[in-house]
């Protein structure tokens, strides 16, 4: 047992599902992918369980909450706490509120919006992204290992190659990472997709240029302690500043890394994994989806009823 937590207490894990899920055409964070009903989430939030994750945060828009509620409750009773964070449109400085814009701000904003909730060491995850067993036990054992009070964090990387559609182009975190697997930097690529054989990634100019399919990628699989919270706060406002005129910009939990990043202070463990990612960016993914998650059940990776 870790002299940081005892059995009855574990880490957190906060779901990021405010996203729109524009590129999918719909409600992507609670759609269903198998004959028992199963979203994506359902899937996390067992393996977190089972790895020792001991309350569940979901980051959501207030207008989803009586979904969640009625989802998640009952499969939550008896297993681990759960609360819930709104990430709307408003929650920022009045001076920075946009009318015209309809999207959250961001993952990086999202992050910042759940420290009046999660006060012991958590982990950070997407709600349409499928990360894997062992992920969630390495990211649950480091957790458990880290002291709240430290300025050590956690990220969980995946090899790009495991992680792009077919359908279209995907988001990733490029992650520089030095010999001895700390992390050195993150670029969010905001387009990465197949093509020819191959896979690019458009750069600053616009153009689209080849990236090593082993590059370490960030899938937003981040683990911290409450020390995060005094990082990227004044970042924010300065991107709103920077983007009053754009309905469309986002803050991105990288940006809010690089900060720490460029402290004196903060060392972000980097965890790899060999899992193959899969997740929905296009309804044509969707397919691919209830296939793997058949597959996994077949094998007796999950029970084919979850919550029973």
């Amino acid at each position: 047992m870790s002299k940081f937590n005892n059995s009855s207490e574990g880490p957190t894990l906060v779901i990021l599902a405010a996203g729109i899920g524009s590129r999918y055409g719909g409600l992507k964070q609670l759609d269903t992918f198998s004959p028992e009903g199963d979203s994506i989430i359902d899937f996390s939030i067992y393996d977190a369980i089972e790895a020792g994750f001991k309350k569940i945060v979901f980051v959501i828009r207030k207008n989803l909450l009586k979904e969640f509620d009625e989802t998640f409750r009952p499969k939550l009773k008896g297993r681990a706490k759960m609360e819930f964070v709104f990430q709307e449109l408003d929650r920022v400085p009045d001076a920075y509120i946009n009318e015209s814009r309809t999207k959250p701000w961001g993952t990086g904003h999202a992050l910042l919006l759940t420290k009046d909730v999660v006060k012991e060491n958590f982990a950070i995850i997407n709600a349409d992204d499928f990360y894997g067993r062992k992920a969630f036990e390495t990211m649950a054992s480091s957790l458990r290992e880290t002291d709240p009070k430290s300025y050590t964090f956690h990220m969980v990387a995946y090899k790009l190659k495991n992680t792009v559609s077919d359908y279209g182009y995907v988001s990733r975190g490029e992650c520089k990472v030095s010999t001895d697997n700390f992390l050195q930097d993150v670029t969010e690529r905001t387009h990465i997709e197949k093509k020819d054989g191959g896979i690019v990634v458009e750069n600053e100019e616009g153009d689209l240029q080849p990236i090593d399919a082993d590059t370490n990628v960030s899938m937003n699989f981040w683990g911290f302690t409450p020390k995060c919270f005094e990082f990227g706060w004044e970042l924010f406002v300065d991107f709103l500043e920077s983007n009053k005129e754009n309905s469309k910009a986002e803050f991105y939990i990288p940006t809010v890394v690089n900060e720490m990043l460029k402290s004196d202070k903060v060392k972000v463990n980097v965890l790899t994994t060999n899992e193959k990612w899969f997740g929905v960016t296009y309804k044509e993914d969707k397919a691919i989806v209830q296939n793997e998650i058949m597959k996994l059940k077949e094998n007796g990776v999950y029970p084919k009823k979850l919550w029973e």
